[in-house]
């Protein structure tokens, strides 16, 4: 026999033989028959039986025994199945609307409510409404880090360029916002099924998935004892949220009469409001009796309608497989993966479609503005987050985990603005600490007050670094990423975006026009720094 000329013709023989375990290099395969399911599941014509395949291997052991020359094929080849297995693992859809029920902003008590949310004449100084820091155009709220609600240099002037007016009655002028808190968007409000507000201040008593509080158990305000439901909250979290902005000196009431009580601010709304709003109340209602329970409910109504959650990410879930880009992919393989498998376990905090556990955690964003009043030891302008609510130590500076649906545009972000870009935000959240130690200072407008920043912040990581100590539930860890990485996880967060929040076009039903009725001629119509119309 010819060796040379038969060579080839043995070759073939011992790989007909041996398919799984000879390559044509010579050298056996480390794992060939879960390569072999790899590659069938990333060739596979099928896309369902692909996502199942794929969720299958990375679920056992945890995806540990994923061959690592396998795992670059996975995230590279095929990156959008495993991103559709991670989350069909997670019971994803892309939808958060499902089995609720939410008003169109066509619906009369909404179209009220749009005119109540513009209105000034909610502001106990004419100069001020749930627009100044809830503006559709910015995002659902002002695009500031800290807001200035009452006395500013123009009251109609929304986002960037609006300063706190020296001239301004009452309160403390030092040239820097006047709010203690970020602004958190309206957008999706009506998703909220626990709690709002950054502390949780106002709080749903029976936390039914889908209910936005409308469940019959009750609603905890700041106008009741903690865990005790305020008999005049409203039907849902959203009417609760809207009897308070009026009751806060820096952001409607203004500082003309200080010592009323909440019931007595809401009262003389009322009776400023009552002879030019009867007809308005009596097309939403159907008479003309105008109190403040209506007020709340028709703003809670306007704000409810804006639902804005028709994203890529959404589209992409749906079957749309082009929907968001390779970087996105990745980003969200990194998104819900855990740690232990390469991932920044974002999805542990900002869970299902809503993208939130709507609980509570340290996360040690910068402490910038006023604060809270609160005392550490060394300074009493801190903010100790859910403590103030519940008197629990466990709660030291813990703050509501945000839903990230638009939050390409609801920034600034962290409690108090102190990350004025997405990719800022997402860097502390790999590494608190050293996204402190290394705060970039310029990115605030120069009015904030950031003096503190560091002494106070480092409380609320010293908190966090107690927790882990301790093992606290759901405690944030330190996650080691590249600069690619990050890239990839802001991309992914790009595309839970609607993009009617992006058009202005397209947000105009929720903006009153120049033809729309104005009872009091003191409708909010926003300019910004240019003097464009918002």
């Amino acid at each position: 026999m010819d060796i040379k000329k038969s060579a080839p013709v043995i070759l073939l023989y011992l790989l007909f033989i041996f398919p799984a375990s000879i390559s044509l290099a010579g050298t056996p395969h480390k794992n060939p028959p879960q390569d072999a399911q790899f590659a069938n599941a990333c060739s596979s014509k099928n896309s369902n039986r692909d996502v199942e395949s794929i969720n299958n291997l990375l679920n056992q052991n945890n995806g540990n025994n994923i061959p690592g020359n396998k795992k670059a094929f996975v995230n590279r080849g095929c990156s959008g199945k495993k991103l559709l297995a991670l989350a069909s693992a997670k019971g994803l859809t892309g939808d958060p609307t499902k089995n609720r029920t939410l008003p169109s902003i066509n619906d009369p008590k909404a179209k009220l409510g749009k005119k109540l949310f513009f209105t000034k004449g909610l502001g106990g100084d004419n100069d001020s409404a749930c627009v100044t820091c809830h503006h559709p155009s910015l995002g659902g709220g002002d695009n500031l880090s800290l807001s200035i609600g009452t006395g500013a240099e123009d009251p109609d002037l929304l986002g960037p360029g609006r300063y706190h007016s020296e001239s301004a009655v009452g309160g403390e002028y030092d040239g820097g916002p006047t709010v203690p808190r970020n602004a958190p968007t309206v957008f999706n409000i009506g998703l909220w099924d626990q709690v709002l507000f950054h502390d949780g201040r106002v709080e749903s008593l029976g936390k039914t998935v889908g209910a936005n509080g409308d469940d019959g158990f009750g609603i905890r305000t700041p106008d009741s004892a903690f865990g005790v439901a305020d008999p005049d909250s409203g039907s849902n979290l959203t009417a609760a949220q809207s009897r308070f902005p009026v009751t806060s000196p820096e952001e409607m009431r203004g500082f003309s009469a200080p010592d009323d009580s909440n019931e007595t601010v809401r009262n003389k709304l009322v009776e400023k409001l009552s002879s030019d709003w009867e007809d308005e109340f009596n097309d939403a209602f159907g008479d003309s009796l105008v109190n403040y329970s209506r007020i709340a409910e028709a703003i809670g109504e306007y704000e409810r309608s804006m639902v804005f959650v028709n994203s890529p990410w959404r589209k992409f879930l749906e079957g749309d497989k082009h929907a968001i880009s390779q970087s996105a992919k990745r980003g969200g393989i990194l998104f819900f993966s855990s740690i232990e498998n390469g991932g920044a376990n974002c999805a542990s905090c900002h869970s299902g479609d809503f993208f939130t556990d709507e609980k509570f955690h340290v996360l040690a964003t910068p402490q910038i503005g006023r604060g809270k009043g609160n005392d550490n030891g060394t300074l009493s302008n801190d903010d100790f987050g859910r403590f103030r609510e519940s008197n629990n130590v466990a709660d030291m500076y813990k703050f509501r985990t945000s839903t990230l649906l638009n939050v390409e545009v609801t920034g600034p972000w962290g409690h108090a603005g102190g990350y004025t870009t997405l990719e800022g935000m997402v860097r502390h959240m790999l590494n608190p600490a050293d996204s402190i130690a290394n705060y970039d200072f310029s990115q605030l407008d120069s009015t904030v007050q950031a003096t503190d920043m560091q002494t106070n912040t480092q409380y609320a990581l010293d908190q966090l670094a107690q927790n882990r100590i301790n093992n606290v539930d759901d405690v944030h860890r330190i996650v080691e990423l590249t600069d690619k990485d990050v890239a990839d996880i802001v991309e992914f967060l790009h595309a839970l975006t609607d993009p009617c929040v992006k058009d202005r076009a397209c947000l105009a039903p929720w903006i009153p026009d120049e033809y729309e009725t104005d009872p009091s001629g003191l409708l909010l119509h926003a300019i910004d720094s240019n003097g464009d119309l918002l």
